[in-house]
This record gives structure tokens, sequence and C-alpha cells, in this order.
């Protein structure tokens, strides 16, 4: 009688265990550090989530062929509102705005093998 009570206590337990794992989420979510504050994203975040590597390239073209700078998916500004407040980048440590989605999805980014990761700075000598 004592085995088949703990039986069953073990039973309810590994299921009131798991039941929470699920209420949690299987998969953990990347963490990622909030834009700057005050700010307005050039896109809707689902959108973003979805289409940035486009908008980007599509930008990249339009820079390189066209010698247009500055335009609504400028990679700069990007990096400026997505930095890190301590780091000041989107790809110098794990937790950083690039970092943690590519991780999390197994995507290699190559953007700063040539472009800076990190913000510019403000005329004041603050962080923009």
């Amino acid at each position: 009688m004592r085995n088949l009570l703990a039986v069953i206590l073990a039973l309810c337990l590994s299921l009131c265990m798991s039941s929470s794992a699920w209420a949690a989420g299987r998969t953990p979510q990347p963490e990622i550090e909030p834009a700057r504050a005050g700010t307005q994203c050039v896109e809707p975040a689902d959108v973003m989530r979805r289409q940035h590597m486009n908008f980007l390239k599509h930008q990249r073209d339009d820079t390189v062929r066209g010698g247009v700078r500055g335009a609504k998916h400028s990679l700069k500004d990007c990096i400026d509102c997505h930095a890190s407040a301590t780091s000041r980048s989107v790809a110098q440590a794990p937790g950083n705005f690039c970092v943690s989605c590519h991780s999390y999805a197994a995507v290699k980014i190559d953007c700063f093998e040539c472009h800076t990761s990190k913000a510019r700075a403000v005329a004041q000598g603050g962080q923009k």
C-alpha cells in the first residue's frame, strides 16, 4: 500500500512539474534589451521580426548601387536605437539585440564583418 501511495505521489509531482514547464514554454525565448525609450520603430515589431533582413538587403543595394544613404531602413539608425546601454553594441555580448535573436534562431550575423556594431556618440559626448 505504501509503495502504491509513493507511486501516485511521484506521478502527481511529475505532472505538476511538467505542467509548469509547459506553462513557461518548452523553449527559452531570447532576452532582448528594449530599444531606446521614446522611439517608434520604422515598422511594426512583427513586420521587423520577419522582414528585417529583406529591408537591410534592399537598403544595402540602394546604398551600394545608387548612393542612397540615411533612408528609412538604415543599419546605422537600427544600431543607434537598439544598441545596449552598457556595451553600446548590438553584437558584442550574448544579450545584445542582434546576437540574442540570431543565436536563438541559429543564424550567422555577417553585417558586422564590415560594419560597426556600435552606436554613434552624440555630439555632447553622451549616447545616442
